[in-house]
């Protein structure tokens, strides 16, 4: 199969390049640029798509967007966030009825933050969007992808959990704490967190390439989702640090304002029902042989 991807060069464009090409799938990288640059394929920010440049792709996964965990909320970071995802999945999408020869699969990024904060209610794919900014965010950046089917293809919205990599994303930003001791619980400790290992979630886009049963949104998290208070002791048993040091809501509010109540202190427990019943078989269902893996301990 001939893939595209965007955000080929980030943490998970990267490692899905390398499996797909060893799984024996052609990849071409959307590479994005000045339209003066004949290398270059798009530009979401200028709002171009380069004629031609997606002809006869059979599967394009679309994984560009800014981080949504860099920087604090301010309403420029917002705006970024929206028009990174929202408006360059709507440029990519339209762009494809422009195509002779279009994809057969789109299969787009997405989060377990559609959710909103959902306490411990048990959280499949048919549950509703939340509330909040994140929530409202992933909704319509998920309703922008979905729209690929009006163009013959089938469409997917992975929404991922916190992915595990000791190289890069979240959990790398995590370790410096906790290797110096001072790693601990955020807030009540009881906001549950849905996860899924690299190589997982490589293998889930890989999967959802070939398998047709699966399309609109599917959550990509291991079976193994735990409270913010069990994954601190699993990180610190890991790497054999204390974890006796919590930081309590407040702090977090006064450093990342309402990101903190988003990201940090709410959480969802995810289940991920679609690819179960499509048979996927995790790599990584339990967290603490998934963080020893990803940390090489």
């Amino acid at each position: 199969m001939r893939v595209a991807i965007t955000g080929s060069s980030g943490l998970v464009g990267t490692a899905l390049v390398e499996h797909l090409r060893e799984a024996g799938h052609e990849v071409l990288p959307v590479v994005r640029g000045d339209s003066a640059d004949p290398a270059a394929m798009w530009d979401p920010a200028a709002g171009w798509v380069r004629d031609g440049a997606l002809e006869g792709v059979e599967a394009i996964v679309h994984l560009a967007g800014a981080s949504i965990g860099d920087g604090r909320w301010s309403d420029s970071r917002k705006q970024l966030l929206r028009s990174s995802r929202i408006e360059a999945t709507r440029l990519l999408v339209d762009h494809l009825g422009t195509l002779e020869s279009g994809p057969r699969v789109v299969i787009g990024a997405s989060a377990v933050g559609y959710y909103g904060d959902r306490g411990d209610e048990q959280l499949t794919e048919e549950a509703a969007a939340g509330e909040g900014f994140l929530a409202e965010l992933v909704r319509d950046w998920e309703r922008e992808t979905l729209r690929a089917g009006e163009h013959g293809a089938r469409a997917v919205a992975i929404r991922t959990g916190l992915v595990l990599a000791g190289h890069g994303g979240v959990l790398q930003r995590m370790l410096l704490p906790f290797r110096m001791g001072v790693g601990g619980r955020l807030g009540s400790g009881r906001q549950w967190m849905s996860w899924i290992s690299l190589e997982d979630l490589v293998n889930v886009i890989g999967f959802a390439l070939v398998r047709d049963e699966l399309s609109g949104a599917v959550n990509a998290v291991a079976p193994g989702a735990v409270t913010n208070r069990e994954f601190t002791k699993v990180l610190g048993r890991v790497l054999r640090r204390p974890t006796l040091l919590p930081t309590p809501g407040f702090g977090l509010r006064l450093l990342f304002g309402e990101q903190a109540d988003e990201l940090l202190l709410s959480g969802q427990h995810v289940i991920a029902r679609k690819l179960l019943d499509a048979g996927y078989q995790f790599r990584h269902r339990e967290l603490e042989p998934a963080l020893r893996d990803a940390l090489g301990r």
